[in-house]
């Protein structure tokens, strides 16, 4: 296989600004951007954080909701060789600083409606020394400087020469622990999702800056660069690290500019922009999406999906009831439901194409180079094996975490030669490749000896069908040590015993939950995952 192309993805998408410069990049709710302009604000922020001291490897955070700007400081770091960091816009001071101190920030970039954290949080951030405020109506921030105000005083950066070993950090997890920076490097990010695009499309891998441009605008002019929208806000990594992959292939992102998850827009802009792929993190985001649809359907004003050609999943599972739903709106689309990580991946694929019944839901195929890992000897278990084990997949990867050995050594690890991401999820892989997803590790629940994967516990009881969502905790319990308890929202009156009825007829006796918590709606972090810590605190104050 031809090796990845080392470059910094601000050289690659300077390629991408010269192929095609009046392409539509980014359309962002209502607003619309070329890589003409794009290219120049990005040029133009890079120059401004290097006049205030930003240079190579120095890390700018972002607290941004939806909106050009969050693009524009990625493009402009990357152009200054410096990281970008994605801060979640629900954090409150303190975690802010967290991420801020644990990064190192010099510089961050803030919606003004937010400035009220930053101002708490920026007695305790001594390293960040720029404050850029994105102007949504909310006063300046003392210390603040206007972005817009600063770009457009700046000239263009030159472009200078960079490396493919520059890096782009994603802080991810926090449901479970403290937010981790995962680095990964320009040259591994191009490796994983890059390859990908090209590959899928029966393309060569351009191994020039030059043949990234050439192959975008001849994918384009060919009139099959694809139109990605994806349902996650940026400041989840779906998001970029999608928009990075459709890029190359010539093709336009499209995102929400709403604040909060939209179903109305968001189909508004399929309809609009001829949207040919929708990115989507499970359930969480489907079922308002298909709950939208239907209503639409009653009213008779389905919107027009007929360019929609992929409905991806990636990051939590989608259930089969789902796809359904989907299918029956956009026949024509082909389903794909990935298990990925900020960390590497896909772990496991399930495909299903226009006409085929789905299959049952959290049952999956291990791609090529996936494995599972005994958790007690750190040897690769034999396909077949009913141990559960962890889920490891080889290929381009991070580097690690953000200055943390000890997390990185226990995530990426070398076996017999080769080096695995391996996150934390638990299966089994049988002898035909079929994947059973059992849930992460870190939140497994020990109830009397047992242990209980919360994934398809969770699974299990979105079968009901008054269920709309469902996360699954471990409660202290003082006869089994942890009780296994069901955090539920329910669309229809429904007592606990008769959820629990169908979970029974799914699942062993001890996996079905001794409690069940009924909640007007479960909390989930905006990128769609499950927080653990919520619904633990959740489940122990009810009971």
């Amino acid at each position: 296989m031809t090796a990845p192309l080392s470059e910094s993805w601000a050289t690659i998408w300077e390629a991408l600004a010269d192929a095609q410069p009046d392409h539509t990049a980014v359309v962002i709710g209502d607003t619309e951007v070329t890589w003409r302009k794009y290219d120049r604000r990005a040029a133009q922020l890079a120059s401004a954080l290097g006049a205030r001291g930003v240079t190579a490897g120095m890390r700018v955070a972002q607290l941004l909701y939806n909106c050009p700007e969050y693009m524009e400081a990625v493009y402009g770091a990357f152009k200054q060789r410096a990281t970008p960091v994605n801060v979640n816009y629900r954090y409150k001071a303190s975690e802010i600083a967290h991420i801020c101190n644990d990064a190192e920030a010099a510089a961050i970039v803030f919606h003004g409606s937010l400035g009220e954290r930053v101002a708490e949080a920026a007695a305790t951030m001594p390293t960040v020394t720029t404050l850029l405020q994105v102007d949504d109506g909310s006063p300046l921030v003392d210390g603040a400087e206007w972005y817009h105000e600063v770009v457009d005083a700046a000239e263009p950066a030159p472009r200078i020469e960079r490396s493919g070993q520059d890096v782009l950090m994603l802080y991810t997890g926090g449901t479970t622990g403290h937010p981790k920076g995962v680095v990964w490097p320009h040259v591994d990010l191009f490796g994983a999702l890059a390859f990908s695009a090209y590959l899928t499309a029966g393309l060569d891998v351009p191994t020039t800056v030059a043949e990234v441009g050439a192959t975008a605008a001849a994918v384009h002019d060919a009139g099959t660069s694809p139109v990605m929208l994806c349902a996650p806000p940026l400041m989840h990594g779906t998001a970029l690290f999608l928009a990075i992959a459709s890029f190359v292939m010539g093709g336009t992102v499209v995102l929400l500019g709403s604040r909060r998850f939209d179903t109305d827009e968001l189909w508004g802009l399929v309809e609009r922009h001829g949207v040919t792929q929708i990115s989507l993190v499970g359930d969480a985001f489907a079922r308002p999406m298909t709950a939208e649809l239907e209503a639409a359907e009653r009213a008779g004003s389905v919107p027009d999906l007929s360019s929609l050609q992929r409905v991806v999943s990636t990051g939590a599972t989608l259930s089969a009831d789902q796809k359904r739903a989907f299918q029956h709106f956009a026949p024509q689309a082909a389903i794909l439901d990935l298990i990925g990580a900020s960390e590497g991946g896909p772990f496991a694929v399930s495909m299903t194409l226009p006409g085929e019944e789905p299959p049952e839901t959290a049952v999956f195929t291990a791609p090529p180079g996936v494995v599972t890992i005994d958790p007690a000897t750190g040897a690769v278990l034999p396909r077949g094996s009913d141990v559960p084990g962890m889920l490891a997949a080889a290929g381009p990867m991070p580097s690690g975490y953000f200055r943390d050995e000890a997390k990185t050594a226990q995530t990426f690890r070398m076996v017999d030669g080769v080096r695995y991401t391996v996150p934390g999820d638990f299966a089994t892989i049988a002898d035909d490749g079929t994947v059973t997803l059992l849930g992460r590790g870190s939140v497994c629940i020990n109830s009397g000896g047992e242990k209980i994967y919360p994934e398809e516990v969770e699974v299990a009881a979105r079968e009901h069908p008054a269920v709309v969502d469902a996360t699954v905790v471990g409660v202290p319990d003082e006869r089994f040590g942890e009780a296994v308890t069901l955090v539920c929202s329910v669309s229809a009156p429904t007592g606990p015993a008769d959820v629990q009825t169908t979970i029974r007829d799914r699942l062993a006796d001890y996996k079905v939950p001794r409690h069940v918590v009924i909640v007007d709606e479960i909390y989930r972090a905006p990128n769609g995952k499950a927080d653990y810590r919520w619904a633990r605190d959740t489940a122990v104050a009810h009971l």
